[in-house]
């Protein structure tokens, strides 16, 4: 498998939204809709980068990244998620090159800082990590995750954007 990362392009919006909703059918935490969350953050304009993995053509994973609101005015952070690649691929690395492109991509934009909701363990490898200054309310506080790019960590809680609902 050899997997190349590059920005989306108008023509995967249809393989997106059919991985996206792939990947998150059989989680016990999704919503059932992190297809149509894609698809409004790009309606919206709040789609701030996102990035395909393709593999001879195929669509084979996908990572969104969003802007977000901290209530103490701290700019230039941004949500991380969702990022999708299909089931039967999991394990082979496509997300872990989602991830590492994605950050890297995010700090040549000046991005100041990532937040995301996800599974510690796995999140862990990539610097993620819970931090009390930073808040959302509902899930458990240790899967609210954060990676401070540049700066100071800001305090307050995070809104995401609209389409998050």
């Amino acid at each position: 498998m050899s997997v190349t990362i590059r920005p989306e392009m108008p023509s995967d919006e249809a393989a997106i939204h059919a991985l996206t909703e792939a990947a998150f059918r059989d989680m016990p935490f999704s919503d059932g809709d992190e297809q149509d969350l894609v698809d409004r953050l790009r309606t919206d304009g709040d789609l701030a980068l996102s990035l395909v993995a393709e593999d001879a053509g195929r669509i084979v994973g996908h990572i969104a990244f969003s802007p977000v609101m901290i209530s103490d005015g701290a700019p230039k952070w941004f949500g991380l998620g969702p990022i999708s690649v299909w089931p039967e691929l999991h394990g082979r690395g496509i997300g872990s090159s989602l991830m590492r492109r994605g950050i890297a991509d995010m700090r040549e934009r000046a991005a100041r800082g990532l937040v995301l909701l996800g599974d510690p363990a796995y999140y862990a490898r990539f610097g993620f990590s819970a931090d009390r200054r930073l808040s959302y309310p509902g899930p458990p506080a240790e899967y609210f995750q954060c990676l401070l790019l540049e700066g100071e960590m800001p305090r307050g809680k995070v809104s995401y954007a609209a389409a998050f609902g």
